[in-house]
């Protein structure tokens, strides 16, 4: 119907990135004033503030069964937040540089990480512990994903080349070369 539910006030600079929930009941928002909200779809009011970056939150993601969330900022850091409670959880600390893309895998128990340090990496979605550095782009990483089976990391990079990883070996198995200018998004 083009209709509007709702509008959400709140952010105190611009939003760049949001998402949806699996059971589309709640709205993530992440901003340029260094926050993510939570929004309740139904009532159309905030759930929660989600405080702890010290930077732009440009990135953010719910895991597959909707009770995490990461978000992905400029102070080279992703937290992952309890979506219940608002509670962080993890801060995942290890780029040198703006985060540019975070996923949770399919059953939730990895998450992978792209930054402006080049690299792309990969964490313990329960612990929070980092498992490994993807290196290899000569460039800035500026998208990262997983496929379905979570057995492969895709990543999208400025030096305009994407490049395929075994998510169980740690190695490069694909090098995607071709295009003229930076990758923007890989799926």
């Amino acid at each position: 119907t083009g209709e509007c539910y709702h509008t959400f006030r709140g952010h105190s600079a611009e939003i760049v990135c949001l998402s949806f929930n699996p059971q589309s009941t709640l709205l993530a928002t992440g901003s340029m004033d260094t926050t993510a909200k939570l929004w309740d779809l139904e009532k159309g009011e905030e759930v929660a503030t989600l405080n702890g970056h010290s930077a732009e939150i440009i990135a953010l993601s719910f895991n597959t069964t909707g009770d995490r969330i990461i978000t992905g900022s400029f102070d080279h850091t992703v937290a992952v937040w309890d979506v219940g409670t608002g509670r962080l959880l993890h801060t995942l600390i290890g780029h040198r540089g703006e985060i540019s893309s975070a996923q949770f895998n399919w059953d939730c128990s990895l998450i992978v990480t792209g930054s402006m340090d080049k690299t792309c990496m990969l964490w313990n979605a329960v612990t929070g512990t980092h498992i490994a550095t993807l290196a290899g782009h000569s460039k800035e990483v500026l998208d990262v994903c997983f496929d379905y089976a979570g057995q492969r990391i895709a990543t999208a990079s400025a030096d305009g080349s994407a490049r395929v990883y075994n998510a169980g070996t740690k190695q490069c198995i694909a090098k995607l070369e071709g295009h003229e200018d930076e990758i923007s998004k890989v799926s």
